[in-house]
């Protein structure tokens, strides 16, 4: 079967948008031929700075023809009905359609349609200029003469060449002949821009690719970051040196050459004082770099680093590596110069005397004169929930409270939280904002804070994402904890909750971090007192909040258990509304599970939900249900057997939830499964006697009630 080769050929691509564009590409064409009754076996896209490319194989040649017939209106019909259904055939008058009789509805009108197959290479050339013309870049420009007129083409960059082939092994493919504001399509691409720019008569992909290599071209992006990955390792060797890695590097640097060419390049070693992040996110930024470390170091850095270019030189690279050498020195300059200055006094020292004096800072430390200067400017959170000070000063008050809580010391956790927000006025991290947190546990050291201090002010951004880490000290928890239900409570209470996709200041990440902290650490807290006493702190904010945002974090525990794989219906089961200690949720859930993998389990969940459905069918008949059982009215040995039961079990499973033990909680419930089994094979709770009746079914409530201290059995599937 025939293969199709596109290729769209244009000046350079930002590196960012390539893989998007080349994926967008495969599915708005592969999609068009699927509408237009093409299949075909296989697709996959290419992408290099200059070109998006297609490979599609096993492509059919030609359209199915297409007979279809379309029942129409009674020919008795209102005229309404008729327009509707030539509209929808397609017929232009009645006259075009047929009339079939069926023996009970009448006569009726049938439109029959033939629809003959079209050519490949007549939709291809139908779909590639419309498809060019609607392409969703993220940004686009027009050039040239035509951009002038209006609805002349948009793209990315100017797009410079189309390259369109098709046609079977066997034989010789032809060029799918279309054009697009005088861009004709062909079967000519060009190699490397600088290496060998001259045409390329291509034929089909293997040859494509063969001649794109000669011509310096490396066409996968995957071979590109395995020729660049495996060289930088290896020259790095070669030197003593190891490659710190770096994925999101790699994925862009091979966005940006299309023959890599790896260089070394190296700075004076005097900026190695310079802290390593700093050091990283400089040459990376800026140049687009890697660093390296000496052979087996995992703290320290080398004066050397790793750059990729697209051309190979004369010189062997020399004058390149020289080049991006100077460009790396001079912002390594600024860094340092950054580094040294965070570390002196600030000019206005005076004017921070009375920000200083109400967080008890000490002004002869570096961070402290920070974060004075932070109260000081004033530096807007957000405009309804104050400062960035004011801030400061209510997640030091709750890190405060939440200290004894999660075994941190009080003074320790207030004086973490004061210091947490300071690196946010410090040079680094006003040049590499992505380093906050960072750069204030350095601060804190350089400065002699307590370790736990210092690490809290790294930690209490963390977690920022499922895959992140969980901060471990119980500092770095209290002021995370603070941190994290301060920013949730202040949304709250403001009404600026997320709708949708939209959550502009992260809130459901804030809360599914505090979910992590608490099930991760094992920490019990009843966040609906927490979040009473952290609304106190703004106007508008009451129990209604309360209640909201309570719902939100047990819809952020539901995604976090399910991710771990815990069943949708034990979560249900276990939640209600006024559910606020997360952890015991868990463990419920996981005690749950656990007790409904057993025998016991799977037999009881059915007892209990036979139980259940029948007081609710006769609860909405207003059948009469006894306020308590009395043993007097019992019939059957059946009866008193689960009445033991029960109050046995309640009792237990009682004072088991009171210890927070909920395996035995379950334990003692698995000692109803027999009694309830022999309930309902002896006893017909349905009696004759209404009394009778009336105390089976209270009997039942108390089975409900006894498991509904665990779980709402109603609510789990089985």
């Amino acid at each position: 079967m025939p293969d199709l080769l596109l290729e769209l050929r244009s000046e350079e691509i930002p590196a960012r948008m390539q893989r998007k564009a080349a994926g967008d590409l495969r599915k708005m064409l592969t999609d068009g031929l699927v509408e237009a009754g093409l299949t075909y076996e296989a697709a996959r896209e290419y992408w290099t700075p200059r070109r998006l490319t297609l490979d599609i194989r096993g492509l059919n040649a030609r359209s199915k023809d297409i007979h279809e017939d379309i029942k129409g209106p009674s020919t008795s019909a209102p005229e309404q009905a008729v327009q509707g259904f030539l509209r929808k055939a397609g017929l232009s008058s009645i006259a075009e359609a047929h009339v079939h009789s069926d023996p009970k509805k009448g006569d009726f009108y049938v439109a029959h349609i033939s629809k003959p197959g079209r050519a490949a290479e007549e939709i291809i050339a139908g779909l590639v200029p419309d498809l060019i013309r609607n392409f969703p870049w993220p940004k686009s420009m027009r050039w040239g003469p035509a951009s002038a007129k209006p609805g002349s083409l948009r793209w990315v960059r100017p797009l410079q060449s189309i390259l369109c082939t098709f046609g079977p092994e066997t034989e010789e493919p032809v060029v799918v002949n279309f054009e697009i504001d005088g861009i004709r399509s062909g079967n000519i691409t060009y190699g490397h821009r600088f290496l060998a720019p001259g045409e390329i008569t291509v034929r089909r992909f293997d040859d494509y690719v063969s001649k794109l290599e000669a011509a310096k071209v490396v066409l996968d992006a995957d071979r590109r970051k395995e020729i660049i990955l495996a060289d930088a390792r290896n020259l790095a060797f070669a030197n003593g040196l190891d490659l710190v890695e770096d994925e999101g590097l790699l994925e862009e640097v091979s966005g940006l050459v299309e023959w890599p060419v790896v260089l070394m390049g190296e700075f004076e070693q005097a900026f190695l004082a310079i802290p390593a992040e700093v050091i990283r996110l400089t040459i990376r930024a800026n140049q687009k770099c890697f660093v390296t470390r000496p052979q087996g170091e995992s703290d320290t850095l080398s004066n050397r680093f790793i750059l990729t270019a697209n051309i190979e030189a004369r010189d062997g690279g020399k004058e390149i590596a020289h080049g991006n050498g100077k460009v790396v020195r001079a912002r390594l300059s600024d860094a340092l110069y950054f580094w040294t200055t965070d570390q002196g006094d600030l000019p206005d020292l005076e004017q921070l005397r009375a920000s200083a004096e109400k967080f008890g800072l000490d002004l002869k430390k570096p961070l402290d004169q920070r974060m004075a200067r932070l109260d000081h400017l004033n530096v807007t959170f957000h405009a309804k929930l104050g400062t960035q000070g004011e801030r400061v000063e209510r997640i030091a008050e709750f890190a405060e409270e939440l200290a004894p809580i999660v075994g941190a010391d009080p003074a320790l956790a207030r004086r973490a939280a004061v210091l947490a927000k300071a690196d946010l006025t410090t040079e680094v991290v006003g040049e590499f904002p992505e380093l906050q947190g960072a750069m204030g546990r350095k601060y804190a050291l350089l400065q002699g804070e307590h370790p736990s201090v210092a690490t809290a002010a790294e930690e209490h951004y963390k977690p920022q994402g499922p895959s992140d880490y969980v901060p471990g000290d119980p500092v770095s928890v209290a002021v995370a904890l603070a941190d994290k239900l301060d920013t949730l409570s202040g949304f709250w209470a403001i009404d600026e909750k997320p709708t949708g996709s939209k959550d502009p200041y992260a809130l459901r990440r804030a809360a599914l971090g505090v979910v992590r902290i608490l099930v991760e650490t094992r920490i019990r807290l009843r966040l609906a007192s927490l979040f009473t006493s952290a609304g106190a702190r703004y106007t508008g904010s009451g129990a209604e909040q309360v209640r909201d945002l309570l719902a939100f974090f047990h819809d952020r525990l539901k995604v976090y258990l399910r991710d771990q794989g815990a069943r949708h219906d034990l979560i249900d089961a276990v939640i209600t509304p006024e559910s606020d200690d997360l952890l015991q949720i868990v463990r419920r859930v996981e005690a749950l599970g656990s007790f409904l993998d057993t025998e016991d389990g799977k037999n009881l969940l059915a007892g209990t939900k036979r139980a259940a459905n029948i007081l609710t069918a006769e609860e909405k008949k207003k059948t009469v249900v006894a306020e308590t059982v009395e043993p007097a009215l019992f019939r059957q040995d059946a009866e008193k057997s689960l009445f033991a039961a029960v109050n046995q079990a309640e009792k237990q499973a009682g004072e088991a939830i009171q210890n927070q033990d909920f395996s035995a909680a379950m334990l003692a419930l698995s000692v109803l499964r027999e009694p309830v089994d022999s309930f309902f094979e002896h006893v017909l709770v349905n009696d004759e006697d209404q009394a009778v009746r009336a105390n089976r079914l209270a009997l039942l409530n108390r089975i409900r009630t006894a498991t509904g201290q665990v779980a709402d059995f109603s609510k789990i599937a089985g």
